[in-house]
């Protein structure tokens, strides 16, 4: 199990300057996107740098959903600087991009594709050390302060991958629930999305000891290793805090309780696949979000068309766990459960109808687009989402059942329209 150093709590991020201070930071990098870098998250880190008296240079300019080339800028901007610590304040790919911007200028020697996930890229084990990275979320989603796991749009193959390293993990999170309160609707509607289907699917993942074959060496193990029973406490109890919380969190952004809530299910998730793994929802997604064509998403303040990843992620989860379900049923049907189905009748081979029901109903209760017809694709787009899909073995290997191409075909098929 590798997981963060996680501090909690209600305007913990004043310390943020104490600890730099504590690592002996002189030059620190911190980075954000341009909409936060207005906004009370950021000026609570600005605030405690100044106190304390800590040197650092701001980057601004990553991309909400970032590509090769956004990850690549920032990586410039962290050679040029020579840091000796990182601070990320934002949601999933403000930390990803700083996760990379810290790799690649630890190991300024290699090329881009060394550490990118195989197939696509080297998928080389990461062996130089790294500078410390403070990670502030301020989505209650993507967990990604508590992993090693970055992601990005990689363009020229209208395909998202990533780089899975437990070396790349943060080296402190802290969560200020604080900071979850300039999150708009759809923002934690989506984010939500991201916590769900973590919990979902690492709890339902390929048990970690039928996982094979074994690697040759432990640096070679997988961050992402297979259900395992910690991950699962992580995973379920993510599951009832998404089940009570999601909803009120959504609908008033004054329920201070609900938003609160979320953001440590974000982090408990996070612990769970972080280490177990997510499989087909997050493997179909990546495709979702890197073929979009025109969709631009309420609340999103941005100049491009994108999907937001918790969005591409939870639209394929009633076809997907109604196919994964004969695996393991019994653990489709207690998810169903947490979610809120009356499963005293159930018989144990529907599990996979009953919890992609339940599912149906959750997000058509919370408004959201009714499938991929309703973000701009068609069954003309199915053979090019199938391929994009294809090399995201690191997760499609961790699905409990195994899938064809044309399993995954009917899987896209039957999520084009939800309700």
């Amino acid at each position: 199990m590798a997981i963060s150093n996680i501090r909690y709590g209600e305007g913990v991020t004043k310390e943020i300057g104490m600890d730099l201070q504590n690592l002996g930071a002189k030059r620190v990098c911190l980075m954000t996107d341009k909409n936060l870098s207005q906004l009370p998250p950021v000026n609570a880190v600005l605030n405690s740098l100044a106190k304390y008296g800590i040197n650092f240079q701001m980057y601004d300019n990553v991309r909400v959903e970032p590509t090769d080339q956004s990850f690549l800028d920032a990586i410039t901007f962290a050679k040029k600087g020579e840091f000796d610590a990182y601070v990320a304040v934002g949601g999933g790919s403000v930390m990803d991009t700083c996760k990379a911007a810290n790799l690649y200028s630890s190991s300024p020697m290699s090329d881009f594709l060394d550490y990118v996930n195989a197939p696509i890229g080297k998928g080389k084990p990461v062996t130089v050390p790294l500078k410390p990275l403070i990670a502030v979320p301020t989505t209650a989603g993507t967990g990604s302060e508590t992993t090693g796991v970055a992601i990005f749009d990689f363009k020229e193959l209208k395909v998202k991958t990533g780089i899975a390293s437990r070396a790349i993990k943060p080296t402190l999170g802290i969560i200020d629930p604080l900071h979850t309160l300039s999150m708009p609707e759809r923002i934690v509607a989506n984010s939500g999305f991201d916590v769900l289907c973590h919990a979902l699917e690492s709890y339902t993942a390929l048990p970690y000891n039928m996982r094979s074959p074994c690697p040759s060496n432990p640096i070679n193990r997988p961050a992402y290793q297979g259900s395992n029973p910690i991950s699962d406490v992580w995973a379920l109890h993510a599951l009832r805090i998404v089940a009570k919380y999601l909803k009120r969190a959504i609908r008033n952004p004054e329920d201070r309780e609900a938003r609160a809530n979320m953001h440590l299910a974000s982090a408990f998730a996070g612990i769970g696949f972080g280490n177990a793994g997510v499989h087909l929802c997050h493997g179909m997604s990546y495709p979702i979000s890197g073929l979009v064509k025109t969709y631009k998403p309420k609340d999103y303040n941005v100049d491009h068309s994108l999907v937001p990843h918790g969005l591409s992620v939870v639209l394929t989860s009633p076809a997907v766990f109604a196919f994964t379900a004969q695996m393991h049923p019994e653990r489709h049907l207690e998810a169903a459960e947490i979610l809120g189905a009356d499963i005293r009748t159930a018989r144990i081979k529907d599990a996979g109808f009953i919890l992609a029901d339940t599912l149906r109903k959750f997000l058509f209760d919370l408004n959201v687009d009714d499938g991929l017809a309703a973000i701009g694709y068609s069954k003309a787009d199915i053979p090019a989402l199938v391929k994009g899909t294809l090399p995201q073995e690191r997760v499609t290997k961790l699905s409990p059942r195994p899938q064809t191409e044309e399993d995954l075909s009917a899987l896209f098929e039957a999520s084009m329209k939800l309700y």
